[in-house]
């Protein structure tokens, strides 16, 4: 099977279509899929559902396709950092579906498994909480009950993630911290997309220091990224 494409817009090419659900991995700036976010917006695709912990910036990641007003949801963690995704929900312009963030890996990660859905504490007493399913569990001291609620699996149209090396079979070597959502991300989509610095002869790759297999990846490119630093901290010299 191709999975090695010559660009983003070929890798995207007869995927794409209006109202679909896209799970992007990365976090804040970090491993975020820039090239296939901006091929995204240069196709025009609307009305757009994005599972992501955040939305970039505002000039850039996801907050590219916020500006042109192309998403129309977003499920995520996290707001800050993104004036124009602030001011969308804010006005009502913009749907948003807040998860703790460790509920939304792991909404992505039973995707990817097949689980449509699981029981967690974490949000029980929220308006998190707030028109799940609630169940008792007895895993309490003494074996008391305990308030669970039902999160369901995400599974996504599309996932795009950025990794650091692929082999041409798919397998994917993420960079340190760039790890981040994008497993999870990868692995709940129908379709994947990966795009990665540097493609690599197959059978090069440490199977031990593999992340993610390639059976999960659909389609590759590799890019030149910009890589921007979203919170620059100095000091004086």
């Amino acid at each position: 099977m191709k999975k090695i494409y010559g660009s983003a817009a070929d890798a995207l090419d007869g995927v794409l279509h209006d109202g679909m659900m896209i799970a992007a991995g990365g976090f804040g700036l970090c491993g975020i899929p820039e090239l296939l976010l901006q091929a995204i917006k240069d196709a025009g695709t609307k009305d757009l559902i994005f599972a992501s912990n955040n939305a970039g910036v505002d000039d850039f990641g996801i907050g590219i396709l916020l500006q042109s007003r192309q998403v129309k949801k977003m499920i995520s963690s996290y707001v800050g950092e993104n004036a124009e995704f602030m001011r969308q929900y804010l006005s009502g312009e913009l749907e948003l579906e807040f998860n703790p963030q460790g509920t939304l890996a792991e909404r992505m990660r039973a995707g990817g498994c097949g689980i449509p859905g699981f029981y967690t504490k974490t949000g029980v007493g929220t308006v998190i909480a707030d028109g799940k399913e609630h169940k008792d569990f007895p895993t309490g001291p003494d074996g008391a009950a305990e308030t669970y609620i039902l999160e369901e699996g995400i599974f996504a149209d599309l996932s795009i993630v950025k990794a650091w090396k692929a082999d041409a079979t798919g397998n994917l070597v993420f960079r340190k911290t760039a790890r981040n959502f994008n497993p999870p991300a990868a692995m709940c989509g129908k379709i994947c997309i990966a795009e990665v610095e540097e493609i690599v002869p197959t059978g090069s790759l440490d199977p031990d220091g593999i992340h993610l297999p390639g059976i999960y990846v659909t389609r590759l490119i590799e890019g030149a990224h910009e890589k921007r630093i979203e919170q620059r901290t100095t000091r004086a010299a």
